[in-house]
């Protein structure tokens, strides 16, 4: 059975976005409140403290950037292990003078020690392994973070082209009116043809042009060998033109000089012709010449 293709949805672009921005809203993603639970200490009662006096970005009108994010980071670090140290110190000297001054004083063997020594190793080991994974959730993290962020970005720009989305579409419905009314008022048949038929026609016209094309490349090659032709005909016609010239003055004067004979006025050409005709004839009798 042949699959039916369902009807398009139209989409609602004011409903994406008024859904949109409300999420927006509700949701919103500020590096200002990402950073609260770090920057601002919390009293029992839910009231904010005054600001931690080692925080390095004390100013309480400055706005946190990641930057100082950073910076607070480092400086907790500084300070946790600072820490660490005097409180491993303490604790050390405290159970020394414990085991000294108590009754009866602490005595403690080697196997003892050896024992504290495994349950160590066997501590910072899993305290390497527990850092270990701990890198991977950060670096995970961060991860997801850039990558939520260039979603975020990809998300605002297309609300912005959502937001301008109407207005577009207006224009193009108007586009398409005028042209609706301006192909009524045309007689010409192929303005008012499908795609599939202007796809046809546009290529057949290509096709044309294509071999019209190539039809002005053939003759443009011929045209220096017919320019050649042409100079060496010019050069045969001009001493014909330059006979038939002295041809037609010839037969001119002939002509005034036979009308001039016919008014009386000529100068015996003909009679002195006709005059010589006859003596010719005569001689070729003469000699017996046959004509």
């Amino acid at each position: 059975m042949a699959s039916q293709t369902s009807p398009e949805v139209p989409v609602n672009y004011e409903a994406t976005l008024k859904s949109y921005e409300d999420l927006q809203r509700k949701y919103e993603l500020s590096i200002i409140r990402l950073s609260e639970p770090i920057t601002v200490e919390y009293s029992t009662d839910g009231t904010a403290d005054r600001q931690r006096p080692s925080d390095v970005s004390a100013d309480q009108d400055e706005i946190p950037t990641p930057t100082s994010l950073a910076a607070d980071l480092t400086h907790y670090k500084e300070l946790f292990s600072k820490l660490r140290f005097s409180y491993l110190e303490q604790v050390t000297k405290e159970k020394f003078l414990r085991a000294i001054v108590g009754e009866p004083p602490l005595i403690v063997e080697h196997h003892e020690n050896v024992e504290l020594e495994e349950q160590l190793l066997a501590v910072k080991q899993a305290l390497k392994a527990q850092k270990l994974e701990m890198a991977d959730m950060v670096t995970e993290l961060e991860r997801r973070g850039r990558e939520l962020s260039d979603r975020h970005e990809s998300i605002k720009l297309q609300a912005t082209q959502l937001r301008s989305l109407p207005t577009a579409i207006e224009n193009l419905q108007g586009s398409i009116t005028t042209l609706r009314a301006a192909q009524a008022n045309q007689d010409h048949q192929s303005l008012s043809l499908s795609l599939p038929a202007t796809v046809s026609l546009v290529s057949s016209r290509e096709a044309e042009l294509a071999h019209l094309d190539h039809q002005i490349a053939m003759l443009s090659a011929t045209i220096p060998r017919k320019a050649r032709e042409l100079d060496r005909r010019n050069a045969e016609v001009k001493p014909l033109e330059v006979k038939r010239l002295m041809s037609r003055a010839a037969a001119d004067q002939a002509r005034r000089r036979r009308e001039g004979g016919m008014e009386g006025r000529g100068d015996g050409l003909e009679e002195r012709g006709r005059w010589w005709r006859g003596v010719e004839g005569a001689l070729k009798g003469m000699l017996e010449i046959e004509a």
